[in-house]
């Protein structure tokens, strides 16, 4: 019998702590009496296909596919809560990173200047940054142009280079890359902040049973509490641990629903 399949894919600034605090779960839902239980970690590229598989114990993802792509397609777990500047609870904002000649413009003076996103699909590189600049579009446009690169650290890039001027990045992302290689962030600043949104859900397949679900949740509940598990967290700057309803999510539609109402479907 194969195993199932587990990933914490999305704050990767410190891999090995990531890896330490599945060993620690995984202990705790051996000790539960869980079955098939993967022994390391998944490292996804197609994150959506990953997320969709019928084997997937556990996983974080990103909480406008959560009310997009993914409804109704897997089950919501949980939410881990983080100590990043712009995070209260499990709650957080994008931090709109730019050079830092631009330190004094205020969002409305980036107007024609050209912007970077992650993924059409993110709701701190994107959705939540389209929602923040739809009041001020004319006739669906803001920017001069914007570029797709396929990663916060790619738009955190292209800003330092030059080849953009705006980017909407997860606070805790800007947070673990300003500790982890400070000189990625050298000369740029924060200008803004998006409004404040559910972060980053774990999930898990639909098909994964509600004592199971339980099991999960439970043994998250007792790595928070854990002392032997304080350095991973602390490394994580994971603080907690949350099993918000899921309507918390409508956030994100809602800001979504916001700039279509606005004229401004594309962050453009």
């Amino acid at each position: 019998m194969t195993g199932r399949l587990a990933s914490l894919p999305m704050y990767l600034a410190n891999r090995p702590a990531v890896a330490a605090l599945w060993e620690l779960l995984r202990q705790r839902l051996v000790d539960a009496g869980l079955q098939r239980l993967p022994s390391t970690l998944t490292w996804p590229q197609d994150y959506h296909g990953h997320w969709l598989g019928p084997d997937l114990l556990l996983s974080q993802t990103c909480g406008y596919p959560l009310t997009d792509d993914l409804a109704g397609k897997v089950q919501l777990v949980g939410c881990f809560a983080y100590d990043a500047p712009q995070c209260s609870g499990i709650e957080c904002r994008s931090v709109l990173v730019a050079r830092a000649e631009h330190r004094r413009f205020e969002l409305k003076d980036f107007r024609g200047l050209r912007a970077a996103f992650n993924a059409p699909n993110s709701q701190s590189g994107y959705n939540a940054f389209r929602a923040l600049v739809a009041p001020l579009a004319v006739n669906g446009r803001f920017f001069g142009d914007s570029v797709e690169t396929g990663g916060h650290g790619a738009s955190v890039a292209a800003v330092r280079e030059g080849r953009a001027d705006l980017a909407a990045i997860d606070c805790v992302t800007y947070a673990a890359l300003t500790r982890s290689t400070p000189q990625a962030a050298e000369g740029l600043c924060i200008v803004a902040t998006t409004e404040a949104y559910p972060g980053l859900p774990l999930i898990t397949a639909l098909g994964t049973t509600a004592p199971e679900r339980a099991l999960l949740q439970h043994a998250l509940r007792a790595l928070l509490a854990s002392n032997e598990a304080a350095p991973t967290l602390q490394a994580l700057h994971i603080v907690g641990f949350e099993v918000p309803p899921p309507g918390n999510y409508q956030r994100c539609v809602e800001m979504r629903e916001s700039a279509l109402t606005q004229g401004y479907p594309l962050l453009a």
